[in-house]
């Protein structure tokens, strides 16, 4: 059963209308119905605040890294371990091919329902994952494949034992090694970007978000909580995070967006699907077709911030 969120509430009760108008055969209802609805779905999703793209961002029903993976790739091969301690079930990642382009496919996975949730760590990986990813990473290069990653995650795992484990350190690793793969790498914000967790797989030559998707050093939440010590202040915090996709395009910290469906990836995962597709046969195409895409990924990540 489809989940709406408070501001789509007038969406929910058009769909309904419309389904009713089916049942009943009413083709002229229904034409009229589906007119009102896409001029909701516009008025809607055109004029959202920031809190509501976090919301978006967030969606129980939006598409997952495990939802892209079956719907893009074929003949998927399931890579598993990082050859030091465990297979961190938050990090897939998968071989195979998206249309004859054969690609290594690393994501963030959440998992839906209690028991995939937390066999997933609810997307939170532990450093095992991150050294499950860099393993990934290193056969796709040695086999000159391109790799795409898919971000989306709360945070890295912040437990006593993912601490002891190296943490900070499987992220950092991540973070240098990415940097110099001799690889074609594609990484895109699917959902939520945050922290550290989201960086370990966001080094690379192409760094896109999708359009209701957000990417932030710490949670709104937490910010809230440190700068008023009031965490339900999370949409003060949010607007002057500057976290979402236009935001952080203007500022050069991403390369590009990428358009959702109308109403939005949760609403037609097949046409964010398919975007993504598009969006990473295109860029690797644009990668190859530089002379030295290691070094121009290098400028990029050394060209970051500003100051006076």
């Amino acid at each position: 059963m489809a989940t709406y969120l408070d501001f789509e509430q007038r969406i929910k009760v058009l769909q309904d209308e419309i389904e009713m108008a089916i049942i009943r055969g009413d083709n002229a209802a229904r034409e009229i119905l589906e007119i009102d609805l896409e001029k909701e779905v516009r008025l809607i999703y055109g004029n959202m605040t920031d809190y509501q793209k976090l919301q978006l961002a967030r969606h129980p029903d939006r598409p997952y890294a495990m939802d892209y993976i079956e719907l893009l790739l074929k003949d998927a091969y399931e890579i598993s371990g990082d050859r030091h301690f465990s297979d961190d079930k938050a990090i897939v990642c998968f071989l195979g091919k998206i249309d004859e382009q054969p690609v290594m496919v690393i994501g963030e996975e959440k998992g839906r329902g209690t028991k995939t949730k937390l066999m997933r760590n609810f997307g939170m990986p532990n450093p095992e994952g991150y050294r499950k990813a860099l393993r990934a990473a290193k056969f796709a290069e040695k086999f000159d494949i391109p790799i795409l990653m898919l971000v989306d995650t709360a945070g890295a795992y912040p437990g006593i034992g993912a601490e002891e484990r190296g943490q900070s350190e499987a992220i950092a690793k991540n973070l240098q090694d990415f940097a110099v793969l001799n690889v074609p790498t594609i990484s895109i914000i699917i959902g939520e970007g945050g922290s550290g967790g989201a960086l370990a797989i966001g080094v690379a030559d192409k760094l896109a978000m999708m359009q209701y998707s957000i990417f932030s050093v710490i949670s709104p939440e937490g910010c809230a909580a440190i700068l008023w010590n009031d965490p339900a202040k999370i949409e003060s915090a949010t607007k002057a995070m500057k976290i979402t996709p236009d935001a952080l395009k203007n500022f050069g910290l991403i390369d590009d967006v990428i358009i959702e469906p109308s109403r939005g990836a949760h609403r037609d995962k097949e046409l964010a699907a398919q975007a993504i597709k598009k969006y990473f046969l295109e860029s690797l195409k644009t990668i190859k077709a530089e002379k030295n895409f290691v070094e121009k990924r290098y400028e990029k990540l050394m060209s970051y911030g500003a100051f006076v």
